[in-house]
């Protein structure tokens, strides 16, 4: 599977593989990662699975934004989930439920206790990733493609329209969030620590999650080439595949500076609605 690798967890003798495989079944999510596209949803799952008491939906399931298969039923989206044991969460993520209008109100139907992990990063620098990956993905099969001024312009104003600038209206996609889930129900973290700092983030999750502290700061280690952290464990290292971390493309300053202005008075909303700051777009010393 892309991204990072993570260590089976597997029992470590016969009898103990046996009351395991009696005792699992396929359970319904009780933790789901709902965004951001680009933010680095991939890595908080994987950093997630080390952990013993959690088992996670290896593929994004698109089930609670994409009519097709909401209406496939629950029974279809039951059986896309791992087999677990009952002490065990089950995590799905599928980033596009954050920006979906109608993931909130399908995910409280399902179970409206149900604990939600948001990661965000600078909305310029997440709206870039997203454009990045688009433009990757067409040029491999050989599709035409358009630059980034001139998805982003519109006869030099910005092109609000444009999807990858929507995406990053945290404000406006959590309002609609709040309208079904308390914000005690929702742990905000941040994206771009996480690249910086993982364990640090990562322990913030489990105690959300009421985990026991199982994850290690021995689990992630700096890889000098790469120039970002990867996983350890058991012995093992593993970093992201090839589709992740991809350099962006250069970015003109005043196409910057534009994006930021626009994202200033919604980061300021978002910044209140959860009660804490982040280091983005004005604060960034490239603007």
């Amino acid at each position: 599977m892309p991204g990072y690798w993570a260590a089976p967890k597997a029992p470590t003798t016969e009898a103990a593989a046996n009351a395991m495989a009696a005792n699992s079944s396929r359970r319904m999510p009780r933790v789901i990662i709902i965004g951001v596209r680009k933010g680095g949803t991939r890595a908080l799952l994987e950093m997630l699975n080390l952990h013993p008491d959690i088992e996670v939906a290896r593929s994004e399931i698109h089930f609670f934004n994409l009519d097709e298969n909401y209406e496939r039923g629950f029974g279809w989206y039951l059986a896309q989930m791992p087999l677990s044991l009952p002490y065990q969460l089950t995590v799905e993520k599928t980033p596009g439920y954050f920006a979906s209008p109608k993931a909130p109100a399908r995910i409280y139907d399902m179970n409206s206790s149900i604990r939600l992990l948001l990661i965000v990063r600078d909305p310029a620098e997440r709206l870039i990733s997203d454009y990045t990956q688009v433009l990757y993905n067409r040029k491999e099969r050989r599709k035409p493609f358009q630059s980034l001024e001139q998805l982003v312009l519109r006869k030099g104003k910005l092109n609000t329209n444009y999807k990858a600038i929507q995406r990053s209206l945290y404000d406006v996609h959590l309002t609609n969030w709040l309208r079904f889930f308390s914000l005690g129900q929702i742990h905000i973290v941040d994206g771009d620590v996480l690249i910086q700092d993982p364990f640090s983030e990562v322990e913030k999750v489990e105690r959300f999650l009421k985990l026991r502290p199982r994850i290690l700061r021995s689990n992630f280690y700096f890889n000098q080439t790469k120039g970002f952290y990867c996983l350890n464990t058991e012995g093992r290292e593993k970093c992201l595949d090839e589709s992740k971390g991809r350099p962006h493309p250069a970015v003109n300053r005043s196409i910057l500076r534009k994006l930021c202005d626009y994202f200033s008075e919604h980061n300021e909303r978002f910044y209140k609605m959860v009660g804490r700051t982040f280091s983005w777009c004005g604060n960034n010393s490239r603007v």
